[in-house]
């Protein structure tokens, strides 16, 4: 009876301690695998650093022009489209007159008017001739009563040319010109849109109202970039810095330009202050611009190349020093601080200027955990 208490004791006593060093294994493991190593290093190398402004905007042509009328009527038909090239002079809409009944019973009264003054000065101008030829007047007044008559017949002229023109849109001189209602390019360009179909009403430009739109054109073989930054950034800028523009319709376009134009008052937009920028673009890199196009510029405003340079993050700047920690030499010993001098930085990248050389190490901690 004794032996079996004894074995069965044994045999528990064992079992914890098999548990006891099974947990500390576990937990040893646990712990290992949870334990961070307590830093890593990076290469210090050589690289290009930019120092750059983000312009937000789009291509545009350097001026567009809104192509209008100056008479009224309707919208007959349309020569040519949006995507179109026209020459300064091609015919670009025809337009018949719409008048009402009222202005045309007026034309007519004006054109009966003119030709009773027009008969009259007619009848004294033959008169006059005929005393002329008697020498009842002296030629003076032959002279005038001629001046009286040229008067009447071109105001009756103007009269019916004015009636001509609001009721058929065209006028025909005896000449051998003519006068129509035909819109046409006013420059050289492309259709960007066209903003009138056939039947629409067209209201005319005056000095008391702005007109109706018919069509816009531009010349799209000069093209810039509109954008806008940031008023943090708008202080290191100035006119001629070299701009590289990324269109996001043509990602591998490598376009580039030069900053011509800053405004000189800022604007709000949500909350954010802005300037307006101007880039002309130099070098198209053989992409085909579209107005309209969203795009991104930067703005170099300085950049280094084949420079010594270290992720940002690891350098502490305590005052006007900059410090990084390298490996101590006794790789069971804590790193070491060590003094450096740095210069350009891009926000991600810094340029090392002195302290360090091409290949050493850097220490870089893990970044803390928040509990």
């Amino acid at each position: 009876m004794k032996k079996a208490v004894k074995k069965a004791v044994k045999i528990v006593v064992t079992l914890l301690f098999v548990g006891v060093v099974g947990f500390g294994l576990i937990s040893w493991a646990r712990n290992a695998a949870g334990k961070k190593a307590p830093f890593t290093l990076v290469d210090v190398k050589k690289g290009t650093l930019v120092d750059k402004a983000l312009a937000v905007g789009q291509i545009v042509p350097r001026k567009e022009i809104q192509v209008k009328s100056q008479i009224s009527g309707i919208v007959q038909e349309y020569f040519v489209d949006v995507g179109d090239p026209v020459r300064t002079g091609d015919p670009l809409f025809s337009i018949i007159p719409d008048p009402t009944p009222l202005e045309l019973a007026d034309a007519e009264r004006q054109i009966e008017l003119a030709k009773v003054t027009f008969d009259k000065a007619q009848a004294d101008l033959d008169r006059s001739g005929a005393l002329k030829r008697s020498g009842l007047i002296p030629l003076g007044d032959f002279d005038a009563q001629k001046e009286t008559f040229d008067h009447a017949r071109i105001q009756l002229e103007m009269t019916k040319e004015r009636y001509s023109l609001l009721k058929e849109g065209k006028i025909k001189r005896t000449e051998g010109k003519s006068v129509d209602s035909v819109i046409r390019a006013p420059a050289s360009g492309t259709i960007l849109e066209r903003d009138v179909n056939a039947g629409d009403p067209v209201v005319p430009l005056t000095t008391y109202q702005a007109g109706t739109v018919l069509m816009t054109l531009a010349d799209m073989g000069d093209l810039i970039f509109k954008g806008t930054v940031d008023e943090i950034d708008v202080g290191k800028l100035k006119e001629g810095l070299p701009v590289r523009i990324q269109i996001g319709a043509l990602p591998t376009a490598q376009v580039k330009g030069k900053l011509a134009r800053i405004a000189p008052k800022a604007k709000e937009k949500d909350g954010a202050t802005l300037f307006d920028v101007e880039v002309t673009i130099t070098d198209p890199a053989g992409a085909v611009l579209r107005a309209g196009f969203s795009a991104n510029s930067d703005i170099v405003i300085r950049e280094k190349q084949n420079v010594l340079i270290i992720p940002e993050r690891l350098v502490s700047f305590e005052g006007s020093k900059a410090f990084v920690e390298i490996p101590a030499a006794d790789p069971k010993k804590e790193p070491v601080r060590k003094e450096i001098k740095t210069g350009l930085s891009d926000g991600l990248q810094v340029e090392v200027l002195e302290g360090l050389k091409e290949g050493e190490k850097v220490v870089q901690r893990p970044p803390k955990e928040i509990t």
